[in-house]
């Protein structure tokens, strides 16, 4: 029966060399990566050392398996002082004469522990084998302590030369925390407490590199899109690997070893193939996330130098129509009003990619103030309602029985939204009207835009939101829209934390668009949905 601590020193090994190996697949030619997976090598050689150590009978095998533990460990302070030069950049360059010079202290160890002159030899006791300390064991803790502290001065020297870069220092801090908790557990485990003669938690002082490795690799991996299900996915595979690798040893029976055997290496083929499938997965992720960036980028570059110029055609073409230019025959006047209408969608549009891009990048500004929704709704009534009576469509609006409170919105994006619903309503209606209804509910002001249009059907309905999606009645009757303005909608009403929903009893049958906006804005609750920035004055809420 496999005692616990044996147990402990397995998983250790296991997770660590888990972790290390999933940083360096990940990118195989990075020189932190690379590093990085040394530096696991070195704790799970140490742990391997400690293991083989306390299970140990014979005196001349612990003996070995004693000096062995100290390989990884002597090994372990230099590949952190070189870690530490070149994440999560490079201080400067490390030359071949700094790296011999770092070694050399470390081989003078090496020479000591395999001379007699740091462990003299080993005793079995109740709970395993125990290394006896020479005279000189004093030795390796100074090593050990001075490069830990001249890797902390490395990690503080990285911290200042990244000042305004809060990825970076962010790195840094996790791999200083991981640092510290693994130096100091590991110091007291087997430097102080065996100095004092207390050397029965000695075989533990491995496990604490798991703090290191841990932090360390989430550290690494901070910036990338790494997904937690490749390390669940090899710790998975590991666990069960290590079951039936138990299971074949507390087998008798040759044939029943060897069958054993068999399904262990099968299962270690798939589970193989498995991590590999799963890497894969989240690498072809990246690449199309990548590419939705630069997408992103583009529409944004693009809509930025599509919309000066459209204001000035759309500026020009206004006064030409008020006859700033002169008297306009009246054969233009219905061709130049026709462009007009064009450029005022394509300005629509060029608005609706530039909210996109924005909102994608979490780059999208709130200046919320207080303001009457009774008021707004009002002025767009008025706006629009040469619009509505062009078309000979009537505009009225139900005023709520008692005043509604003012509350706090961002008044361009709510006007925005309603000016899109409003725009959409007179688009689809042949004859009738639009009708405009406020109320307040419990926490919230609703306003109801309802149409005797063209209606909706369920499937439309469902997909109304959506980005590039467009009811039937809007491909049909006005082919030139392209499905954002309504998405584009939904997210600013989202990002005031309201609700924003289409209603219709069929085809032919009208529709109403519901928006219900909070009273009271919760700024900390959209801050972490949304990602925006806001620039309203904090005193406010």
């Amino acid at each position: 029966m496999i005692s616990y601590t044996n147990l402990l020193l397995i998983l250790a090994a296991l997770v660590n060399f888990i972790l290390g190996l999933t940083v360096y697949f990940y990118d195989r030619r990075n020189k932190i990566n690379i590093t990085f997976f040394i530096l696991v090598l070195c704790t799970v050689q140490w742990i391997v050392s400690i293991y083989f150590l306390w299970n140990s009978t014979d005196p001349d095998i612990a003996f070995i398996w004693g000096k062995l533990s100290f390989f990884g460990p002597t090994l372990l302070p230099v590949v952190l002082i070189y870690f530490s030069y070149i994440f999560p950049n490079e201080i400067k360059k490390i030359t071949l004469r700094r790296i011999i010079l770092l070694l050399i202290p470390s081989i003078i160890v090496y020479v000591f522990v395999f001379s007699n002159l740091i462990i003299n030899g080993v005793e079995i006791v109740k709970w395993g084998s125990n290394v006896k300390l020479a005279s000189l064991f004093i030795v390796f803790p100074i090593y050990f302590l001075l490069y830990i502290f001249y890797g902390f001065y490395n990690l503080i020297l990285q911290y200042k030369r990244n000042e305004g870069k809060w990825l970076e220092r962010l790195q840094i801090k996790y791999l200083f925390f991981g640092f510290i908790l693994s130096s100091i557990l590991g110091l007291l485990l087997n430097v102080i407490m065996p100095i004092f003669g207390i050397s029965t938690l000695v075989g533990l002082g491995p496990l604490t590199t798991v703090f290191l490795i841990v932090f360390t690799s989430y550290a690494i991996v901070k910036h990338q899109l790494f997904n937690i299900r490749v390390i669940a996915t090899e710790l998975l595979v590991g666990l069960v690997g290590l079951l039936l690798l138990f299971d074949v040893m507390s087998s008798k029976l040759p044939g029943l070893i060897a069958l054993k055997s068999f399904i262990l290496l099968v299962f270690i083929y798939f589970g193989y193939e498995l991590i590999k499938s799963v890497l894969r997965e989240i690498q072809r992720r990246e690449e199309i996330e990548k590419i939705d960036r630069a997408k992103s980028e583009f529409i944004s570059i693009a809509s930025h130098q599509l919309r000066t110029p459209l204001t000035a055609v759309k500026g020009y073409i206004s006064m030409v129509l008020e006859g700033t230019y002169g008297q306009l025959a009246e054969k233009l006047s219905k061709p130049l009003e026709n462009v007009y209408q064009s450029n005022e969608r394509l300005i629509r549009l060029v608005n609706d990619l530039l909210n996109l891009s924005r909102l994608d990048a979490g780059k999208i500004e709130f200046s919320p103030e207080l303001t009457s929704l009774e008021e707004m709704v009002s002025g767009i009534v008025e706006e629009l309602r040469i619009n509505a009576k062009k078309k000979g469509l009537y505009m009225k609006m139900i005023k709520p029985s008692e005043l509604l409170p003012k509350i706090m919105v961002d008044q361009d994006k709510i006007r925005q939204v309603i000016l899109n619903i409003v725009d959409n309503a007179i688009k689809y209606t042949k004859e009738g009207g639009i009708t405009f209804e406020l109320k307040k509910l419990d926490e919230q002001e609703e306003i109801k835009v309802s149409d005797t249009g063209e209606g909706m059907d369920e499937r439309e309905l469902n997909s109304l939101f959506q980005m590039f999606s467009r009811a039937t009645a809007g491909t049909q009757l006005h082919a030139e829209g392209a499905g954002l303005g309504l998405y584009v909608a939904r997210q600013f009403i989202e990002m005031h934390g309201g609700k924003i929903w289409a209603e219709s009893p069929g085809k032919g049958k009208g529709s109403a668009f519901i928006i219900q906006l909070p009273i009271k804005l919760d700024l900390k609750l959209i801050k972490e949905k949304t990602r925006i920035i806001t620039k309203a004055p904090n005193d406010i809420f």
